[in-house]
């Protein structure tokens, strides 16, 4: 078997579909989980939630050497207002893992992220902070609109874009936003219009980190931003827990 680079991140982009989510496997689940999945007024999302979350049990449980039910999770302090909200980790058992992990963590445990959008599932395992999104392809309309709210010059990018594939490139350029927001914790707590993630000029892009999109099909964007990075984030990607 070939050994785990530690300087790449690993992901898993998923059919939630796919997911297997039965009661042993919704069991699993802690209270939290279950009293956001209850939040859900559609059947569908919250299908997907669910998927979601038992799918990153799966992954990390496999990483640790742990049952997927054993994990406990937590928050890190939001960089914003030092509430606990931000950047999700793992809690419980001996001090330890990569540098920079969080105190009281599982010894080996990476940094995560997890995005569910339509109908896909993206998961990221790094250690480094890292941060992952995946949406599906906006509405014209609906892209129009949610353009007005980026920053200046993402907008005069998309401007430069044909009408017709516009949602396209806007959802690559969201994904790359929200999974950088994601990776420092605070998510949309910071306006969008405050950082640039185009594609025009990288070296405007926010420093100290590495921003890359992922495949993700001809329906949804992804993308993954990791801490410290060089010029694009090397990854790992499956498509399978299997």
């Amino acid at each position: 078997m070939k050994a785990r680079d530690p300087g790449a991140v690993e992901l898993w982009l998923l059919e939630a579909a796919a997911v297997p989510v039965g009661p042993a496997e919704l069991a699993g689940l802690d209270e939290e989980e279950h009293r956001r999945a209850g939040r859900f007024v559609r059947d569908a999302d919250r299908a997907v939630y669910l998927a979601a979350h038992v799918a990153l049990r799966h992954v990390l449980g496999r990483r640790l050497g742990l049952a997927p039910a054993a994990l406990a999770f937590g928050r890190e302090p939001c960089p914003g207002c030092a509430e606990p909200h931000g950047r999700p980790r793992l809690v419980g058992g001996p001090v330890g893992g990569p540098a920079g992990a969080p105190a009281g963590a599982p010894v080996g445990v990476p940094h995560f992220s997890l995005s569910h959008g339509g109908d896909r599932v993206l998961i990221g395992l790094a250690d480094a902070p890292v941060g992952v999104d995946v949406e599906p392809l906006p509405a014209a309309d609906s892209a129009e609109v949610l353009a007005t709210t980026l920053h200046p010059g993402e907008q005069a990018e998309l401007a430069d874009v044909r009408p017709a594939d516009r949602p396209g490139a806007f959802a690559r350029l969201w994904t790359r936003k929200e999974a950088y927001l994601k990776g420092l914790g605070i998510g949309l707590g910071r306006p969008p219009a405050a950082d640039y993630l185009g594609t025009a000029e990288p070296a405007r892009r926010p420093a100290g980190w590495a921003v890359t999109d992922v495949p993700a099909g001809p329906r949804h964007a992804a993308a993954v931003a990791l801490a410290g990075g060089g010029a694009a984030v090397e990854y790992r990607l499956r498509h399978s827990l299997g």
